[in-house]
């Protein structure tokens, strides 16, 4: 609103000031707007994680300088905006708590998924700063990396200037446009040639096709058969002459530091459309101009000691001769509807709905120290809930770590019965407490069952608790480049501070093109987006069908072996499981 003006003295004066009013009102409406001008006051606000509820990311846009967001303890962590229309960003102020980021970036989107670095530091100093940028979007978010103390990221102002109705960056979709007019996925399924491969058992078959399969869980790679050299390169073969304005590349940890992008008519003659000596690995977007029926990447120093390797190379543009690709899983519908459960009520001592479930039988991973039997540990309770019992007892004939398993447990699984790609998931339990438990609710891709190897599948880890640790939760994902002790992922705590052995709790995650969001009692505690995994840790290789496991392990690597102190049978209560999509 327009500032009041003063009195009028008299009646002329008071006409006069009404119809200066007026007009000034209908004139400056448009030049308010262009004012730089405080836009995120208010706005709706979303982290990647809270520390707890006391410390929400709308704190941060409140305008009250004595409430903050603070975030998870681990990097890399973020919070953004949602001005509610496209803006053009001149500044944004950064009020920082004692936890600060010491690197991090500004970053704008128009859709909250594609985002472009307007600013970017490693040597963050904390407390109050100003920082004049330009960039345009809805979206503007502070995405840390590095955090300057154990603690995580915390704001008490985050603060965005600047005028509404900038142009939204632009970013060409992801799957194949309808308009025969626009830029189109050209390389998917074209042949590929390569200054060598590699095949052993760090990469097997990793052929110059993995590059261009769409498949973000196979990868090219150079070989180390005479040793890793420069230079090393990778072409795709469009079938025809075409106008390149994009490509697309997936770096593994073994990226180009220098290289090229080129383009040749013949597959002998070269012609740089992009160059650079900066390379920064993970999933670089280049815009480009060139024409050709080839495309190379052409590689001249390496990022280390190894080769170069690409989970993804694709070209995009007009003409060539494409091989449409099968299309992206939807999302979900909204509102979303029920599409599986079990509520597990049933008499006492039901075995598990052999229609919904499979129950596994055999030893577990990672030093497990339980035999899984296929009929004896999980049943109903006829109180509404499923029992998985862990009990202390010799397998005959079993192998674990130190001989037969002295220990029996349950996993039961959906794999062949059901499977799913995106939806919401949500299971309502009761964790035992003791030391060596490792109750868990997680997901595996449904291509493991059909030979597709760990991680390369995916692993969606929903809920993982320590019976040593019953006051923290954990929620992660594991992919080829990112799994065991290096998979992403949050540890939280009850707001409370309670243990989560004491009662039931509702774990859920929201899963979609765009990533997942983990919620805990309807609280949100962890945020994966897609595109930051992409841009910062490596492939993203969860779109695609996958399917529901519970179980309750004893012993292994993380949680360590149980001991007098534990006490057995132990039991994992699960009230219900449901899907949403």
């Amino acid at each position: 609103m327009l500032p009041s003006p003063c009195p009028p003295r008299n009646r002329l004066a008071l006409y006069v000031a009404v119809v200066v009013a007026l007009i000034t009102s209908c004139l400056t409406v448009v030049p308010a707007m262009a004012a730089d001008a405080l836009l995120s006051q208010g706005k709706p606000a979303t982290a990647s994680s809270s520390e707890n509820a006391a410390f929400p990311a709308s704190a941060a846009v409140d305008g009250n300088a004595g409430t903050r967001w603070s975030s998870g303890f681990s990097d890399p962590q973020w919070i953004q905006v949602d001005l509610g229309a496209t803006a053009t960003i001149s500044q944004v102020v950064l009020n920082w708590e004692a936890a600060y980021g010491r690197a991090f970036q500004i970053q704008t989107s128009s859709d909250a998924s594609a985002w472009t670095p307007i600013y970017t530091t490693t040597t963050g100093t904390g407390g109050n700063q100003t920082l004049a940028v330009t960039g345009s979007g809805r979206y503007v978010r502070v995405y840390g990396t590095q955090r300057s103390t154990q603690y995580g990221y915390s704001l008490w102002e985050f603060q965005v200037y600047g005028t509404v109705g900038g142009t939204p960056p632009t970013d060409p979709p992801t799957d194949p446009p309808t308009d025969p007019g626009a830029d189109k996925l050209l390389s998917y399924n074209k042949p590929g040639v390569a200054s060598t491969s590699q095949n052993d058992g760090n990469c097997f078959q990793c052929t110059p096709a993995r590059a261009f399969d769409r498949d973000p869980a196979s990868r090219w790679a150079t070989s180390s058969t005479n040793g890793w050299v420069d230079p090393g390169w990778i072409y795709v073969d469009l079938g025809a002459t075409a106008q390149i304005h994009k490509v697309i590349l997936q770096w593994d940890p073994a990226y180009a530091k220098s290289f090229q992008i080129q383009t040749s008519p013949d597959a002998a003659n070269w012609t740089p459309i992009y160059s650079t000596t900066t390379g920064t690995g993970f999933k670089q977007t280049l815009t480009v101009n060139g024409t050709g029926r080839y495309v190379r990447m052409y590689g001249t120093q390496r990022s280390s000691i190894y080769g170069y390797s690409l989970w993804e190379f694709q070209v995009w543009g007009t003409g060539g001769a494409p091989i449409t690709p099968p299309a992206l899983p939807a999302d979900p519908r909204n509102p979303p509807q029920l599409v599986w459960s079990d509520e597990f009520n049933t008499g006492a001592g039901v075995k598990p709905d052999a229609s919904k479930w499979v129950a596994d039988s055999g030893t577990g991973q990672n030093a497990e120290l339980q035999y899984y039997t296929p009929n004896n540990n999980a049943s109903t309770d006829g109180g509404g809930n499923l029992v998985i019992e862990a009990r202390k007892e010799t397998t005959a004939g079993s192998a674990c770590p130190g001989g037969p398993c002295q220990y029996t447990s349950g996993r039961i699984n959906t794999g062949t019965k059901f499977s799913f790609t995106y939806g919401r998931v949500e299971a309502r339990i009761k964790v035992p407490k003791g030391n060596g438990l490792w109750p868990a609710f997680w997901m595996m891709g449904a291509d493991f069952l059909t030979g597709r190897p760990w991680p390369y599948n995916g692993e969606v880890d929903i809920m993982e608790i320590l019976g040593k640790d019953v006051k923290t939760a954990y929620s992660t994902i594991h992919a080829p480049a990112y799994n065991g002790g290096g998979g992403i992922g949050s540890p939280y705590t009850l707001t409370s501070g309670a243990d989560f052995s004491d009662d039931f709790h509702i774990w859920a995650m929201t899963w979609d093109s765009k990533g997942i969001v983990y919620t805990l009692d309807g609280r949100t505690v962890f945020t994966l987006d897609k595109a930051q995994v992409e841009a910062t840790r490596g492939p993203w290789v969860y779109d695609h069908p996958f399917y529901l496991i519970l179980n309750l392990a004893v012993g292994g690597d993380w949680p360590g072996p149980p001991d007098a102190s534990t006490g057995f049978p132990k039991r994992l209560l699960v009230d219900y499981v449901r899907v949403y999509q």
